[in-house]
């Protein structure tokens, strides 16, 4: 199961790879994921994943807008994903991260000067949460092309190179980035986006530091629809790739499904107040970093394909133990289990693919995998609109009425 909603692990701190992994492609020295600039970036990541939402909140109560602006990131995937692989196949991949990088550093400094001058607006936030999104789809589709150019396609270091990086990814953007996205907008509106356009900048800085890597041989020229198309017809002709493809499709629909009624299941269910779902939260982060550190030993003893049927049979056991739990320590315990599971999918699935791809196609197969992926994710929460049955159990507390909420 793979949870596309928060980002995937992806190469934007490729910088940290400098000891502990080594290349055996360019021969650089062995590269350690734990570098500042991995940490950094990804805590930029959280910070403006928690303060976009909370910034919107403070212009407008209407539940559409807050919605529009949170699903204006996930457009582009939706509109422009395989064209954006093929252009991403055309283009230098390391000169791709670090110029998005720093246009993206440049395009948050905009709505920081808006927020600074008191005309935010939601047509404002929306615009730079769509472009913010846009400069992810190229950043992360090259990254993860990146990555198997600079070490080359060894399964084994690929899975050591993915744990690392979703490793990193998830302490620095799951447990820190949300709370000092928080606290940084106490100090003002501006503040946080400022701090995340530095993470970019400091991101641009030390990607364009990267060694350079052999650009893929060209093909024919082509239109760039023509390109696309072959891209997307490589991974539906591909047994394998379909899979791992349609792997995380599925996954999205259960998780989310699960996501979306799951702050009401606390509070009726399990008692639990906005303190104990945050715990909850944090029990699943806390399970996907195990699992990303455990990710290459399953693969070693397992096989990857073996590996990742159990994966998928863990976290579906997991969600019924969820949904049967009678207390929050057993649905803290199920959470974690179901996060061991995605934590090691998303580290198995994208080095495999990484791995059997050839070079001049990572690009367009990588992001045609995540579309379909991101196409999949509205039908989870559709399919748990009318889930719990009132009749199921009792709530332990009677929520207010309605008149009296603020």
């Amino acid at each position: 199961m793979c949870r596309v909603l928060a980002r995937p692990a992806t190469v934007r701190q490729i910088r940290g790879l400098r000891r502990g992994v080594q290349s055996p492609r360019t021969g650089h020295p062995p590269r350690n994921l734990f570098d500042p600039a991995t940490w950094h970036s990804s805590l930029g990541d959280g910070v403006t994943h928690a303060a976009l939402p909370l910034l919107a909140l403070t212009l407008t109560r209407d539940p559409m807008a807050l919605a529009v602006v949170t699903a204006a990131g996930t457009l582009p995937w939706l509109l422009f994903g395989v064209l954006g692989g093929a252009l991403v196949d055309r283009w230098d991949r390391r000169r791709t991260m670090w110029v998005v990088d720093a246009a993206r550093a440049v395009l948050l400094v905009m709505p920081a000067a808006a927020a600074a001058l008191d005309v935010l607006s939601i047509p404002l936030l929306a615009a730079v949460a769509f472009l913010l999104g846009l400069g992810g789809l190229f950043f992360d589709t090259a990254a993860t092309a990146y990555l198997p150019d600079l070490l080359g396609r060894h399964p084994p270091l690929l899975e050591r190179a993915n744990a690392r990086l979703r490793g990193a990814q998830t302490a620095a953007s799951g447990f820190l980035g949300p709370p000092a996205g928080s606290a940084l907008l106490a100090l003002g509106r501006a503040v946080p986006l400022l701090a995340d356009a530095a993470s970019f900048a400091l991101s641009a800085v030390l990607v364009r530091s990267l060694p350079a890597v052999p650009r893929p041989v060209p093909q024919v020229r082509e239109s760039l629809l023509r390109q696309a198309r072959a891209g997307a017809s490589y991974v539906f002709r591909d047994r394998l790739l379909l899979g791992l493809a349609l792997r995380p499709a599925v996954g999205n629909i259960a998780f989310l499904a699960v996501e979306t009624v799951l702050a009401l299941f606390a509070h009726d269910r399990l008692g639990i107040d906005t303190y104990g779902f945050g715990l909850l939260l944090t029990a699943e982060a806390t399970g996907g970093l195990l699992g990303a550190g455990i990710a290459s030993f399953l693969g070693r003893q397992l096989g990857t394909g073996t590996a990742l049927t159990c994966t998928a049979a863990v976290e579906g056991l997991a969600i019924l133990g969820l949904a049967g739990a009678p207390n929050p320590y057993l649905a803290g315990l199920a959470l974690a289990v179901c996060g061991a599971g995605m934590g090691a999918t998303m580290v198995l699935g994208p080095s495999l693919r990484q791995a059997i791809v050839p070079a001049h196609l990572m690009g367009r197969v990588a992001s045609t995998s995540r579309m379909l992926a991101m196409c999949a994710a509205p039908l989870g929460p559709s399919s748990a609109a009318g889930w719990p049955p009132p009749t199921t159990y009792a709530p332990r507390s009677t929520p207010p009425p309605a008149s009296s909420l603020p």
